[in-house]
């Protein structure tokens, strides 16, 4: 008899944000199957259903795109109709524009940053309200954030102080929740992850060898990895952990000033450099 560790078993969940087969929202997704839930999906458009239909084979998959407030609506109300009730809901929805390329963060432009505060953190808050009565009263909310927001990283722009939003409203979502439930609210925060959306950020690369050589096993995070935190974080087995952000970094942030790191940063010239 296979194990049921994670107490999934029978359970449905809600996911949302699969793009293609690196997403973490994919990989998490075929871990809660593989955990014997079924799984219900949501994409951002028909074309992007279409194009993941073969991945997700016979699961149930709907479109809505959260940037508009009666898409939302009309998905609760399709969701309803199917009497679903969810165990646990997944929040893998971010989204930027760098037009024009990179710019210093006092240069933001105003709309660009509010456009990807409405889909990478209001979102969070819209479905949460719009699904409320959907969600099992012991359910588990999820969303997707970063290992840290306090790394003034260039090529980051500005989803960092966006996403230090997102993990701020867990806190009062999980609080405003307990009023009438006792459904938790936390983050997966990775590191740096190999996806097609990291893939189009400038610079995003160099990061990545980068961040491969301070991680004490000098091996970047994998997707399933951060897959499987939340799957644990959307699991009955995770029920203590509320308004929390859970870092599966693999201790790159202990190892910043390695020996070995700074030794050929000097030996190529960064030290001349530096002055």
């Amino acid at each position: 008899m296979a194990s049921d560790f994670l107490r999934l078993s029978g359970k449905t969940l809600l996911v949302f944000g699969v793009a293609n087969r690196k997403s973490v929202a994919y990989a998490t997704g075929k871990t809660l199957e593989e955990c014997g839930a079924r799984v219900v999906y949501v994409v951002r458009s028909q074309e992007r259903r279409q194009a993941v239909a073969k991945l997700l084979g016979d699961a149930e998959i709907h479109v809505c795109d959260v940037e508009f407030e009666d898409q939302i609506v009309r998905l609760s109300e399709e969701l309803a109709r199917r009497s679903h009730r969810f165990a646990g809901m997944l929040h893998a929805i971010a989204f930027a524009e760098y037009e024009g390329g990179m710019k210093p963060f006092h240069e933001t432009p105003k709309r660009p940053f509010l456009r990807a505060v409405d889909i990478s953190c209001y979102s969070l808050i819209a479905l949460s309200d719009a699904l409320k009565d959907l969600l099992e009263p012991d359910a588990s909310v999820v969303t997707v954030s970063i290992s840290t927001t306090r790394m003034a990283s260039e090529n980051y722009g500005y989803m960092a102080p966006i996403k230090a939003a997102l993990d701020s409203s867990l806190a009062f979502l999980a609080k405003s929740f307990s009023r009438f439930s006792q459904v938790r609210f936390n983050a997966v925060a990775p590191g740096l992850l190999k996806t097609s959306a990291s893939a189009g950020i400038p610079g995003y690369v160099d990061s990545y060898l980068f961040a491969e050589q301070v991680i004490p096993r000098k091996a970047a995070v994998q997707t399933q990895e951060a897959a499987d935190v939340a799957a644990f974080l959307l699991s009955p087995r995770s029920s203590g952990i509320n308004a929390q952000s859970i870092v599966v970094d693999a201790g790159m942030s202990i190892n910043y000033f390695d020996a070995d790191v700074v030794r050929r940063f000097m030996s190529a010239g960064g030290g001349e450099a530096a002055k």
